[in-house]
């Protein structure tokens, strides 16, 4: 079974990352690593929260794949959240 939502707290840092557009390096949990730019939050058509990130193009993660987001944006308000 999968988690369907994250916390209030975690689901905070990722609000602050796409209101101050800080660029992020994803840690999802198939491993993939994905580096770029927070924009928004929005939902997919499956109605699960998704992090629209610009790098190369568009992506959409779902909140609930994450393992660690790190804000590479210097002189941010936080440096790394961990989801686990």
């Amino acid at each position: 079974m999968t988690q369907d939502t994250i916390s209030c707290e975690l689901h905070d840092f990722v609000e602050v990352a796409c209101m101050y557009g800080y660029r992020l390096r994803l840690i999802l949990k198939n491993d993939q690593v994905i580096e770029g730019k927070a924009i928004d939050i929005v939902n997919s058509p499956k109605k699960r929260e998704c992090l629209v990130i610009e790098g190369d193009s568009m992506q959409h993660i779902e909140l609930t794949q994450l393992i660690r987001m790190q804000v590479l944006t210097p002189n941010a308000k936080f440096s790394e959240v961990d989801f686990q």
